[in-house]
């Protein structure tokens, strides 16, 4: 019998993304990221999870409304609720904004207090089924299409929710074209790059905002678990991951990301300096490590700094033993570059007399200036 194993990855070529109503119920429902501002994409994206899949049929004040696919009807009083607006005309002001860019249709119903709207080109990226059946508003998901989150936030300036929610549709996992993505979902903007490295500039510009906010709010949403902001110094700029994407998107354990394997990743050089020790990296000593051949230009102490730092990134991604007061790191030399003045060793972790592990480390020294 043919065996099979299942991949997960969110890739760049797929020009939509899967979106979970329960997870926009949780984003209209968390009051402490602020929806003020012009662009409408945190707006469009809440119509969207309400769209019906299939014809069904809503009653409202006594009166029955036929809601076809890519269409939905309710009172006024709840659209201002998911928008969290005050007013009435606030809420139509939102409405008019989505259909003057041609995104949404919509018509006021019984004295204008009911509000039915339908999600122009909704058949062209989401399956419409032919019978009719309820369509819960709290379950399942739909597609979104990338290129309307360009246009949504170029109206003008981005809310947090808006930064979110891009961020959100831009993440990428365990795609061979993005550096990074299979350590975690990574934040890539389809630049072609393949790197998702981004300066607080380049954000700014991308959702009419200032460095200085933009810089806050990413702070902002990092403290409330939200995301993880990996920032590089010099001219790198930073990285970003989403936290729970993993567990939202494919329903599997989230990763802990590791700054250090980010950026071996993404071949930002990590400089080991001389000076104390972190808890994790003194936890290996000397007597563990064994070079096969004397090498005169790496001691055994820096050697203790370098097998420390590898260790904690290891242990980090859940690999078992790596760290465990009883192992034997063995280094046997691979080459040696003169002109690059690089050296590559063979690493092999050995617990008892099994052999665990086996990794290929470069060791390239950096010039002070």
């Amino acid at each position: 019998m043919p065996e099979y194993q299942l991949e997960i990855k969110q890739i760049v070529d797929y020009p939509r993304c899967r979106i979970y109503r329960q997870f926009i119920q949780t984003l209209i429902e968390d009051r402490s990221i602020r929806i003020n501002g012009c662009s409408g994409l945190f707006y469009f994206v809440v119509l969207c999870s309400y769209a019906n899949f299939r014809t069904s049929y809503r009653r409202i004040d006594g009166i029955s409304y036929t809601v076809y696919p890519g269409e939905w009807v309710c009172r006024l009083s709840e659209l201002a609720g998911w928008f969290r607006t005050r007013y009435n005309y606030q809420t139509i002001k939102i409405l008019d904004l989505l259909q003057e860019h041609h995104h949404i249709t919509y018509s006021r119903i019984g004295r204008g207090n009911v509000i039915k709207f339908r999600i122009q080109d909704w058949k062209k990226h989401n399956t419409v089924l032919d019978y009719n059946a309820p369509c819960q508003k709290d379950a399942g998901f739909f597609f979104f299409p990338i290129s309307k989150v360009a246009e949504l936030i170029s109206i003008g300036k981005c809310s947090e929710m808006d930064m979110l929610l891009d961020m959100w549709m831009h993440t990428i996992y365990n795609d061979e074209q993005v550096h990074g993505s299979d350590i975690g979902p990574v934040v890539y903007m389809r630049n072609g790059t393949g790197s998702p490295l981004i300066g607080y500039f380049e954000l700014a510009r991308r959702w009419g905002l200032s460095k200085a906010t933009v810089g806050r709010i990413l702070k902002k949403l990092s403290n409330q678990n939200y995301l993880s902001v990996l920032s590089f110094p010099g001219r790198h700029g930073s990285v970003i991951y989403l936290n729970n994407y993993l567990s939202t998107m494919f329903q599997i354990s989230d990763i802990m990301i590791d700054k250090d394997e980010v950026a071996m990743s993404l071949n930002i050089k990590i400089s080991v300096p001389y000076g104390a020790e972190t808890e994790s990296e003194a936890a290996i000593t000397e007597e563990q490590i064994y070079v096969s051949e004397k090498d005169i230009s790496v001691s055994k102490t820096r050697f203790c700094r370098i097998i420390g730092k590898v260790v904690q990134i290891l242990s980090a991604g859940g690999l078992a033993c790596c760290d465990c007061s009883n192992s034997i790191y063995k280094l046997s030399p691979l080459s040696h570059d003169c002109k690059e003045a690089f050296r590559e060793y063979r690493l092999t972790i050995v617990c008892g007399e099994i052999e665990l592990y086996h990794f290929e480390l470069r060791l390239c020294p950096i010039s002070k200036i």
